[in-house]
């Protein structure tokens, strides 16, 4: 599913225009950014918690020449599912 699919299921899900759901999204992406860039989590309590996860500098290697480089550090982001988003994947018909 794309960006413009969720809109969509969300406008249909909550009877709102495509253009209200996708602020709804954008205003979601803005407020997760900004509260991991401040190296926050945020926690959505039942669907998971995502946080920032610093990657420190490695080893590595041009996949295409074979050549060896290193990655630089980085910052990414972990995701912990929630009891409730895990219970409704795992669930048994």
């Amino acid at each position: 599913m794309n960006k413009q699919e969720f809109a969509t299921s969300i406008s249909e899900k909550m009877n709102i225009p495509q253009s209200e759901a996708l602020r709804f999204i954008r205003a979601m992406q803005e407020t997760v950014s900004e509260e991991l860039g401040r190296e926050g989590t945020l926690t959505l309590q039942g669907f998971g918690a995502f946080a920032p996860w610093k990657q420190a500098e490695r080893a590595g290697r041009n996949p295409k020449t074979g050549v060896p480089c290193l990655i630089p550090p980085r910052v990414s982001v972990k995701f912990k599912p929630g009891k409730l988003l895990l219970d409704y994947l795992n669930r048994t018909e």
